[in-house]
């Protein structure tokens, strides 16, 4: 099972936005969904042009001086890193600003498996003997209070960069860390940490601090690689970053990017998050760490191809490695009880890939998953973890089982002793069940806009990819096609691993790909309505230019609960109502008010309405006859929350103040006039809408309903038949059909019948009189409603 959520939002809101800014209001939507209501902050968030003095750092001016200092006398200066792809990056880019300061930096990287993350005090003392003056610590060392501490009392300068979260004490040399100070953005990763440190050591050494930005192709693949939310001045270093990358000058990364089969001149965040990343963390995974710092730094053609091919079969190594440990983990979850969370420990797993696994058996379970690889006496977890479990905190609680922790909400790593793993295990089970309901369990799939299939074109497609660059924090939008259909399914790629399909909805088709789905399950889905989520995207492919639909959740369209205003009314009640009224030509001025018009026609109607509800604003649906369109209505948007109320036009003007609780007026007919003026200036609460949303489908169901409601004279056969045959009053006015009359014609057709001298209705009582041949247009109530029907014209409606 799949929960569907959609954040709510403004729509008045993202009317203004779209407005000033130019948008579709599509792309507008998913701004204030997403916190960018605000014209500034979108615009500022579509630009991505934040760029933040590195001097707000809080020590970047003692961290620079000391820095400068070092190099100027010559010291031997190490940097310090980590042997995943920030951690290598970050390296690679204070080494390389060093260098062009004049320095002739070392470096150090950790194994995993010798040592693990972070400072220790036996490489501290290897600094120490072989003479090093300064240590400069990347992506690392935040947290390390003792380690710091160690090194100054052993004679060596430190500065620690970092962007992990600190803990409550902070070494006892300059910190650079986003998160402390007044530093404006808290989401750098450790290469973007190291490019500002660059950036303030160019400038404290009179150099141009733009000489920093020609290893923005460094810095742009940490980013995106190291899961940092791409938002913020995360936007402008990666967006910086593609473009670096698709011109660099390194043999590295160029060499990378060939075994990879990643086009240099269409590398997008994909290819780094998805190609390039994974072969670098390969190399600290399964192989040595300092291959991935060699490629990068290498200025040689040959050597970087040699790397290159290292690292690719690192990685090939790394995914059969994967797979083995996923086939175990799973086994020992089928072996257990159904939990809130996970802890799954194997002998020999291989500790650079547990992590990985654990992301894995996260998005198959949906729940956090802790992975541990035993050796010995001891073992080496790391853990990932759905939106709604903090898993660092998670740690935190089951601490007193763990020798060591460290990490972020989502992504965790510890050591611990392999007697203790039950008890972990159970301990860190019952945190877990504690912090998350029932619904934190069940697979969410986000949308971020319910759209018209009209609507997926390659206008809209080139929008939203402005949106980016996308990734963690800023994912890929996902659009809702309510109601389509799965059409033309065709097998795709190797064995049709994959599937090529149309999708249709409201007379519009767009063509889709559905990765990894087989053919034959799609096509089982032919004929009925589906609600299908769908990315959107530019697909480029020998020469042509087009849209393309990437299919990534299809449910089936369950009809949903329409309220139906005045059906709980007896008919009694509400026939007295419409007889005393009388004819409703025109509407009461008094009771009108003002609302926008959106004209949204030949939208389609579940699209539009259903991004109405979806916004969690209450929505009032107006038809040309209830009875006949409920079932409809409620097929197209059943999967949809929201409070979907239907009304007829001829309620409302009988009653204006019927719309006075809704902020959104959807017409899916249209109305005749003066019925429309009247929607328009119905009352409503603040930021109140009329949505024009027909078609020439519903201009013709339209005509039908006003045919059928004001050619009186079929009815009124029917009628005074029924009446002769004495079968009741409500039996025989409102007929015998599936959809039965409304009340209004209903007090239409007697009040007909008493005008013409052929029954009497006084005090609720019905009598019939001596029928003699009459003329129906004696009756004024026959003539109004002939002249009307006369008076409708279709090309006026649809206009």
């Amino acid at each position: 099972m799949t929960r569907w959520t959609t954040e709510p939002y403004s729509v008045a809101a993202a009317r203004a936005l779209s407005e000033e800014l130019g948008l579709s209001s599509t792309a507008a939507a998913i701004l204030v969904r997403r916190g960018f209501a605000d014209p500034g902050a979108a615009r500022s968030f579509l630009s991505a042009e934040d760029d933040h003095d590195p001097g707000l750092f809080e020590d970047m001016g003692p961290a620079c001086e000391g820095i400068l200092r070092h190099v100027a006398s010559g010291a031997r200066i190490v940097v310090h890193g980590d042997y995943d792809v920030d951690g290598v990056c970050s390296t690679a880019v204070l080494l390389r600003a060093l260098r062009r300061l004049g320095a002739e930096p070392s470096w150090h990287l950790p194994s995993r498996f010798d040592g693990g993350y972070g400072l220790n005090r036996r490489t501290i003392d290897e600094l120490a003997a072989a003479g090093t003056g300064l240590l400069i610590t990347v992506d690392c060392g935040v947290t390390a209070e003792e380690e710091a501490t160690y090194a100054l009392e052993h004679g060596l300068d430190v500065v620690i960069t970092d962007h992990h979260r600190p803990g409550e004490t902070l070494p006892g040399c300059p910190v650079i860390h986003p998160g402390l100070g007044g530093y404006p953005f808290a989401d750098l990763c450790a290469a973007g940490v190291a490019h500002k440190l660059a950036r303030g050591l160019f400038a404290a050494a009179g150099h141009d601090p733009a000489e920093a930005d020609e290893d923005l192709d460094l810095v742009g693949l940490a980013t995106v690689a190291d899961v940092v939310p791409l938002l913020g001045e995360n936007r402008r270093l990666v967006r910086a970053g593609l473009r670096a990358m698709s011109r660099t000058k390194k043999p590295g990364l160029r060499a990378l990017m060939k075994i990879a089969h990643v086009d240099i001149g269409r590398v997008d965040e994909q290819s780094l998050g998805f190609r390039l990343g994974p072969r670098m963390n390969a190399a600290g995974r399964i192989g040595r760490p300092d291959a991935a710092l060699e490629l990068v730094m290498t200025d040689d053609d040959a050597r970087a191809g040699e790397v290159a091919e290292e690292l690719d079969a690192a990685n090939r190594e790394r995914r059969d490695t994967e797979t083995r440990i996923s086939f175990a983990a799973e086994a020992l979850c089928a072996e257990q009880d159904a939990q809130a969370a996970y802890v799954l420990a194997g002998e020999g797993w291989h500790p650079g890939v547990i992590g990985i696994v654990a992301s894995r058996m996260v998005e198959r379970h949906n729940r956090p998953c802790v992975m541990i690889s035993l050796d010995g006496e001891s073992g080496r977890g790391s853990g990932r973890s759905v939106a709604a479990y903090d898993l660092h905190a998670g740690l935190g609680a089951c601490s007193e089982h763990l020798v060591r922790f460290g990490g972020h909400r989502a992504a965790a790593g510890f050591d611990i002793e392999a007697a203790r793993v039950d008890e972990f295990r159970r301990a860190f089970a019952r945190h877990a069940a504690g912090e998350l309901a029932p619904e934190d369990l069940i697979p969410v799939q986000e949308v971020d806009a319910l759209v018209p299939c009209t609507d997926v074109g390659l206008p809209l497609a080139e929008e939203l990819a402005k949106l980016g660059p996308f990734g963690h924090g800023n994912r890929s939008p996902v659009l809702l096609l309510p109601a389509a259909r799965v059409e033309d399914v065709r097998g795709m790629g190797e064995d049709n691993q994959h599937a090529r399909l149309t999708v249709a909805s409201g007379g519009a088709r767009a063509r889709a790909v559905a990765f990894r789905t087989s053919p034959g399950s799609l096509k089982k889905l032919a004929g009925e309505p589906h609600d299908i989520a769908v990315r959107l995207e530019v697909n480029e492919w020998n020469g042509a230019v087009e849209p393309r639909l990437d299919i990534r959740a299809v449910c089936p369209t369950v009809a949903g609960g329409i309220e139906v205003l005045g059906e709980d009314e007896p008919w009694e009640e509400g026939f007295a109502r419409a007889w005393e009224g009388g004819e409703l030509d025109t509407v009461d001025p008094a009771a009108l008010g003002e609302r926008v018009v959106v004209d949204r026609r030949g939208d389609g109607f579940a699209g539009v309405c259903g991004d109405l509800l979806a916004s969690g604003e209450s929505v009032l649906v107006l038809v040309a006859d209830t009875s006949r369109r409920r079932e409809a209505v409620g097929s197209l948007l059943g999967r949809i929350a929201g409070p979907l109320c239907l009304a007829s036009w001829a309620q409302l003007a009988a009653e204006p103040p019927l719309a006075a609780g809704y902020v959104h007026l959807a017409a899916l007919d249209p109305p005749p006039e003066p019925w429309m003026s009247a929607a328009e200036q119905a009352p409503g609460p603040e930021g109140a809408a009329l949505h024009r949303a027909w078609g020439p489908v519903e201009v013709e169901f339209a005509a039908k309903v006003a045919q059928a409601t004001l050619d009186l004279r079929e009815p009124l056969k029917d009628v005074y038949r029924a009446l002769s045959a004495d079968e009741g009053l409500q039996r025989a006015l409102e007929g015998a059909s599936a959809h039965r009359r409304s009340v209004a014609l209903c007090a239409r057709l007697l009040r007909v019948l008493c005008e013409l001298d052929l029954v009497s209705y006084e005090a609720g009582a019905l009598r019939l009189l001596d029928a003699a041949h009459t003329d129906l247009a004696r009756s004024s109530t026959y003539a109004s409603c002939r002249d009307r029907l006369r008076s409708v014209r279709l090309p006026a409606i649809a206009a």
